[in-house]
């Protein structure tokens, strides 16, 4: 009763459907049925019967449901059965479907179709975006339909299903079906009944070619027979199998396979196959990088197919299991397949080391004498088989078997052996063989002998109970000692990824990977990367890694974030401690990869040369720098630029000045790599680089632990396990050590667990240096998922609303806060993974992990409750107002610049003013205590806190910025420069100079210092102009001078200038607009008295030096000065010794003692000096008085005595310090000889000296070594006997170190003074034992005179006009005394009272 209730006619559909009185999810249309009218199965399905007299409700119904709203809302599933179509029930039915998007399937059974009807059908599948499933049975649609439906899903993105049965779709549909499966990347699953199997071929063809995740099913039913299955394809588990193909369709098949990458099984088992089928299946093997396992069992290959086979595994990488049983194959395919696996000699390697188990044997196949002795071959050299099956054998004997066993004793790689139905497995010697292989070699996990004469008989339980015992742990001698571990080459080898944002890292990444798997597709060259339109639009956020396996290496690309905010985590990336890892800097040609403006050449240098940058500062950092970093320059987006474009050859000849710049920092690779990211073909050369270079640094890092290599693996191993947790507790990690690594194993509860415990520790902590995880020993925890932490916690962390999300003022939250934000910005970013996170991971051992890692600090360690100083989460204040707090005409302005030594390449990275300004808050050691220094090491924030009453003493931060103010003194400290490559200290006092820079120079600038491990700082003075109104860096980059270069300024005047001395400040302009004036400060306005007082200091013991060094006569009277030092000149006769002529050395050390303790000031100090230099000046102008009129009568002093020797260089000249024998291109020069006024002569041509022989060099040393020595002494306190040589005289300072620190070498006299000062040591250290022969230093003289005399002779110079012209000299006599010099032009003016000209008498 209730059947007839639901039972309804046609007329109450029209209504029901008018009305939209329905929530339907499918409707079953019935047609050709002896009622009409519907039944509604349940409360969202109808079935629809319509007789043949009311075909015409058939398209009134399908009419109705287009306007039916309520209906097509919830309408799914539409079904037709036994419908004869006819072009307008097509065409109508097309307008329900283009009117609803909610019809997912569409099921036609027993329907009819002429060729008209499914044309329209295909025009419907054409333009319908929604139908998911569409399904024809028993409907008869051909080679037509099928090929109308090809056309039809070609252009179709939104169909998963298509199944089509029991019908007959012919060769060419099934081909017309595979064009579509080409072009059509959105099918999920097809499934095929056809009456031919010759359909499956095309099908399954295309689908493993275009490397489709498609599930493919397809039967066949021919001639009658019971349906069977042809090809099965099934993705999530990645097999393929075959039951039915004739040999041309399975070569077209494994045509297919080759650059296949979603097959991982292959099974044809019964398939009859060909030797012509095994010729493709070898290339098959050489290509494909994906299979895992290869089941041929029963597939009737002989002898010639077997060794195509062998031929593929001889180059194959990746197969691990080969099933080969029940084939016709005899010893001869035995022996090649097995030799791949095998060795012939000591020397050889083994050709295949993947595979690891084969099977093979059966009633058809003859091993044989030859296959039974490749059998030992490989059984004997093998070392990475796991398994081997020998089934069914009927043709080795028990000896062979036997043979067999005691080759296994020297086997540590096999593991199972099956002999399964062997004949010969039998008797009491084979029982004893296997028995004692046992007892030697514990590997051997599993021996399979069922159906063998040894099982039948029950003797092969003795063997069951022997593996059994191999199984248990038996307790090993222990080694003692850390280094005992033995140490290997490591086999994972990590490259970073360096780049601003949109330079194609993450695409780079992917092609280079594509070019480590098997994703090559085999009918274009160049793969472009299948990348998501969304994905493409998005930048890469965060950092990323990428880990692939190359051959037995494993290598690792961390993907450096670009973006700004995740710099200052890049310190914490980079490796040290000798790890295994190199550099690609990747820079794009263009700014943005959505438009074609290209970058300048500079801007790709600044891109080049910040990363360049970061790799030498941070390798300078490293406690442990085994090798120069290895850096390689990639360009990307190549394929948009005109290969001759002129900026791509300026930036290559850019790049090439930055490799000259950086040589001797990191190891750069000649190459500069441009390609297009998308294109594998486009970074196969970098991929290639990639390869070798990684076996390169592998081989040139320290060794690492064996169980490093290991522990890889098994660690990958438990993720797996374990749901891929990203972290373990390190409890977790000592049971895994327990149970999966022998060595790091407790084995008794009487063994030392201290000494296990130190040897585990160790072992993570060499992971942690390789890369592999995140371990401290601080911490319970190890961090597995390096890609996770790094790229999603982290990165996580430093985007933290942390300001928003509680009340954390100047940096600074409470730790309940901090984890309460973390559980909720971590479960928030990280959907179905932060709960897992969490079961292992606390809040609090993340807090731990960012202390450990410098991202925040406690402000009390002792205090669990202390607050935690976060610098990520610190404002900018660059944009507010600044100003001093303090003010007014008593204070004093002081800064300090601290530049990078070497900033052209090192910088302070991202992540270093973080860390100053928190480092658990030791950053500074000393506090101003009153007007002294204390020395106590405490707590900043502490100390500053503390004194906050006593001292007003306040501590504040931004995000480049650290502000104090103590006891008066306001300071602040900025991190400036682009690349931050400097810090300036400002400071505002109440105090004096001194007692400012006290504190800066005793508390800040050590704080500083500590923290650049690596990197150089250099101390500038600022401006104080800059300093008083907070001129912007940008304005202040050029007005501050070196500290050091202001003291040699200050020991290089005279004495009486020091006190006075100003340094001038250039004018800065903005855009015409003058923002500081030029000015000037005095010296002593800009040091403190104790670096002013250290210039004098470090005068006065360079005075002292020379003292000794002339030998200065005694000053009995300090009022009669002038008295003294005439009576010493004319009452002694001087000695010519250079070394010093004169006596009196206590007399004058005790003066310098009379000096030092009569110093009250400054002024006093610089009096004594002035009156002390002018002393040794006299004493030194008398000795070179004597050196100009010596032995006057060598010729009459017809040549000038005083001259020295210049090369030419590059355009430059350089005075000769000493002559050696084959010497060339020197030019002879002569000094302006007036007394007490020597000096070079401007514009002089001298004379060229072609050639230096043995005989010049025995003439000129002696002369050489002693008057550069004086040229030193003069230089030393400021005389002009030398002026206008300071671009001559070398450097030499590097050989004698006593004399090159000497303070009064620089300045204007002090730049020649250093570049005398190596020879001048080398004379004192080399003078003759006695220094008083006056005959030997006259002999020298001598001889020096007389060569210049014969030199100037030979180039026809012997006349006083000779003279004037090449050296602007001329002869003179002095009117008081009678002594000749050679004099300039500008004496013989200036001095016509004093002298007489003396012309040279022919």
């Amino acid at each position: 009763m209730a059947s007839n209730q639901k039972f309804r006619d046609l007329q109450w559909v029209l209504q029901a459907f008018e009305t939209e009185s329905l929530n339907l999810h499918s409707i079953s249309f019935y047609l050709s049925q002896p009622v009409s009218g519907c039944y509604q199965e349940t409360e969202n399905s109808m079935n629809i019967n319509i007789s043949a007299d009311c075909l015409d409700y058939f398209s009134l119904i399908l009419l109705m449901l287009g306007p039916a709203k309520s209906t097509l809302s919830s309408l799914r599933n539409l079904e037709f059965h036994c419908v004869e179509w006819e072009l307008q029930q097509v065409q109508n039915l097309g307008e329900l479907l283009d009117s609803n998007f909610n019809i997912k399937q569409l099921v036609f059974r027993r329907n009819s179709f002429d060729e008209e009807c499914l044309s329209e059908f295909s025009d419907i599948l054409k333009r319908n975006g929604a139908i998911k499933e569409v399904m024809f049975s028993e409907s008869h649609i051909g080679t037509v339909g099928a090929t109308l439906l090809a056309f039809a899903l070609k252009v179709n993105d939104s169909l998963e299903e298509l199944q089509i049965w029991e019908d007959s779709i012919g060769s060419k549909g099934a081909e017309e079906l595979s064009k579509m499966i080409e072009a059509n990347s959105m099918l999920k699953l097809l499934t095929i009944f056809d009456s031919s199997s010759i359909t499956a071929t095309p099908l399954i063809s295309a689908v493993l070619a275009r490397n489709r995740a498609m599930e493919v099913h397809v039967w066949s039913g021919e001639s009658g027979d019971k349906s069977s299955k042809v090809v099965e394809f099934v993705p999530q588990n990645s097999t393929l199998r075959i039951y039915k193909i004739d040999v041309s369709g399975a070569c077209r098949v494994a045509c297919a396979l080759g650059m296949n990458s979603t097959v991982t099984s292959l099974d044809m088992t019964g398939v009859r196959l060909k030797s012509r089928w095994a010729k493709e299946f070898r290339w098959v093997l050489e290509q494909n990088q994906t299979l895992k396992q290869v089941t041929l069992s029963k597939t009737g290959l002989k002898d010639k197919g077997i060794v195509y086979v062998a031929a593929g595994l001889f180059k194959n990488r990746h197969l691990e299991r080969l099933h080969l049983e029940g084939n016709r194959f005899s010893g001869i395919g035995v022996e090649h397949l097995l030799c791949p696996l095998s060795r012939f000699s000591a020397l050889q390697c083994q050709a295949n080391i993947t595979l690891r188990s084969v099977t093979f044997g059966g009633s058809r196949t003859k091993i044989g004498r030859s296959g039974f002795a490749a059998i030992l071959q490989m059984l004997t050299t093998n070392e990475t088989l796991t398994r081997l099956a020998i089934i069914d054998d009927q043709s080795m004997r028990p000896d062979d078997f036997f043979r067999i066993f005691k080759i296994l004793e020297k086997n540590a790689s096999l593991r199972c052996l099956s002999l399964q139905g062997c004949k010969g497995v039998r008797g009491d010697r084979v029982l004893q063989a296997i028995m004692e292989t046992l007892q030697i070699n514990p590997w051997i996990e599993d021996i399979d002998l069922a159906r063998t004469p040894l099982h039948d008989t029950g003797k092969a339980d003795a063997i069951y109970q022997r593996l059994g015992q191999n199984g248990k742990t038996e307790t090993e001698p222990e080694n003692d000692l850390l280094k005992d571990m033995p140490l290997t080459e490591p086999k994972s080898c990590r490259l970073f990824f360096c780049g601003q944002e949109y330079a194609g890292k993450a695409t780079l990444c992917n092609s280079i990977s594509q070019n480590f798997s098997s994703s090559k597709l085999p009918y274009i060259e160049q793969v472009k990367t299948l990348v998501n339109p969304v994905e493409q639009a998005v930048r890469t956020v965060g950092m990323k890694i990428k880990t692939f396996k190359d051959e037995d290496t494993k290598i690792s690309i961390w993907n450096l974030a670009g973006q700004h905010e995740f710099y200052s985590l890049h310190d914490l990336m980079f490796p040290g401690h000798g790890s295994a890892s190199f550099f690609l800097i990747i820079s794009s040609l263009f700014r943005k990869p959505s438009n074609r403006e290209p970058k300048t050449p500079m801007e790709i240098e600044e891109d080049l040369q910040y990363w360049l940058r970061f790799i030498v500062s941070n390798s300078k950092r490293a406690v442990q720098q085994c090798m120069l970093p290895n850096v390689a320059v990639v360009l990307t987006h190549y394929d948009k630029v005109n290969q001759t474009s002129q900026n791509l050859q300026t930036t290559v000849t850019l790049i090439q000045k930055l490799r000259d710049k950086f040589n001797g920092y990191v190891d750069f690779y000649p190459t500069v790599f441009t390609v297009d990211a998308r294109s594998s073909a486009s970074v196969s050369k970098l991929t290639h680089h990639i390869r070798k270079t990684s076996k390169t640094v592998l081989q040139r890092v320290p060794r690492v632990y064996q169980l490093c290599n290991d522990l890889i693996q098994i660690l990958s191993d438990w993720r797996s396990e374990n749901y891929n947790k990203p972290a373990m507790k390190w409890k977790e990690f000592a049971e895994l050590c327990q149970v999966k690594v022998p060595p790091l194993r407790i084995r008794s509860r009487h063994d030392n667990k201290e000494k296990i415990e130190m040897r585990r520790r160790a072992v993570a902590t060499c992971l942690h240096h390789i890369g592999e995880v995140i371990y401290f020993d601080e911490l319970g925890f190890l961090i597995l998922d390096c890609e996770w932490f790094c790229g999603e916690v982290l990165s996580q962390l430093i985007k933290l609303e942390v300001r928003r999300q509680s009340s954390a003022e100047n940096g600074f939250i409470s730790r309940k806060e901090l984890e309460k934000i973390l559980r909720g910005g971590l479960h928030s970013q990280i959907p179905g993974m932060g709960s897992k996170v969490f079961e292992n991971l606390e809040a609090n051992d993340l807090i731990k992990m960012m202390m450990k890692l410098e991202l925040c600090y406690e402000q009390d360690p002792s205090d669990p409750n202390s607050l935690l100083l976060i610098p990520s989460i610190l404002e900018e204040g660059r944009g507010k107002p600044q100003k001093w707090q303090l003010g007014g005409a008593d204070c004093f302005y002081a800064g300090r610049h601290l530049q990078c030594d070497d900033s052209s390449h090192m910088f302070l990275t991202p992540g270093f003013f973080p860390r100053l300004q928190a480092r658990d808050f030791l950053i500074f050691q000393k506090l101003v205590h009153h007007e002294n220094i204390l020395a106590r090491e405490v707590h900043l924030h502490n100390r500053i806190m503390a004194l906050k009453n006593q001292h007003g003493a306040t501590y504040s931060l931004e995000k480049y910025l650290i502000a104090i103010n103590i006891n008066g003194i306001n300071i602040r400290v900025e991190l400036g420069g682009q690349l931050g490559y400097y810090i300036d200290i400002l400071a505002c006092s109440t105090k004096n100079l001194t007692e400012t820079l006290r504190l800066i120079n005793q508390l800040i600038v050590p704080a500083i210092q500590s923290l650049c491990h690596g990197v150089t700082l250099i101390e500038n003075i600022l401006r104080p102009e800059c300093v008083q109104n907070l001129v912007p860096p940008r304005y202040r980059k050029s007005q501050f001078v070196p500290l050091q270069q202001l003291k040699q300024a200050l020991l290089s005047v005279p004495a009486e200038s020091m006190y006075d001395y100003q340094h001038t400040w250039d004018s800065v302009s903005d855009s015409g607009k003058v923002v500081l004036r030029a000015g000037f400060d005095l010296a002593r306005d800009l040091l403190s008295d104790d670096d002013f007082r250290e210039v004098l200091h470090r005068r006065y013991h360079d005075l002292y030096n020379l003292a000794v060094e002339l030998q200065v006569p005694p000053e009995n009277n300090p009022d009669e000065q002038e008295n003294s030092l005439s009576n010493v000149v004319d009452g002694d006769k001087v000695d010519p010794s250079f070394g010093g002529l004169a006596k009196g050395v206590e007399t004058v050390l005790q003066r310098l003692k009379i000096i030092e303790q009569e110093i009250r000031d400054l002024k006093q100090e610089i009096q004594g000096m002035r009156y002390y230099e002018h002393r040794l000046l006299i004493e030194l102008h008398r000795k070179v008085n004597y050196l100009v009129n010596f032995n006057v009568q060598v010729e009459g002093r017809k040549v000038p005595n005083m001259f020295y020797f210049v090369q030419t260089e590059n355009y430059s000249r350089r005075l000769v310090t000493t002559v050696i024998s084959g010497m060339t291109a020197l030019r002879l020069h002569m000094l302006c000889e007036y007394r007490r006024e020597m000096h070079v002569v401007e514009d002089q041509v001298g004379c060229e000296v072609m050639h230096v022989d043995n005989t010049a060099v025995k003439c000129l040393a002696p002369y050489m070594t002693k008057f550069m020595k004086l040229v030193t002494f003069a230089l030393k306190i400021g005389a002009h006997l030398a002026a206008g040589m300071g671009n001559l005289i070398p450097d030499l300072s590097r050989e004698v170190a006593h004399l090159a620190d000497s303070s009064l070498m620089y300045g204007a006299a002090g730049a020649v003074a250093a570049g005398a000062a190596g020879t001048a040591a080398m004379g004192r250290v080399n003078r003759i034992s006695n220094r008083n022969k006056t005959g030997d230093i006259q002999r020298d003289l001598r001889s020096a005179q007389q060569w210049v005399m014969d030199f100037l002779r030979d180039r026809r110079c012997s006349t006083g006009k000779d003279i004037a012209d090449k050296f602007g000299l001329w002869r003179v006599r002095y009117r008081d005394d009678g002594h000749i010099a050679w004099i300039c032009r500008r004496h013989m003016t200036i001095r016509a009272n004093e002298i007489i000209e003396v012309p040279i008498l022919v």
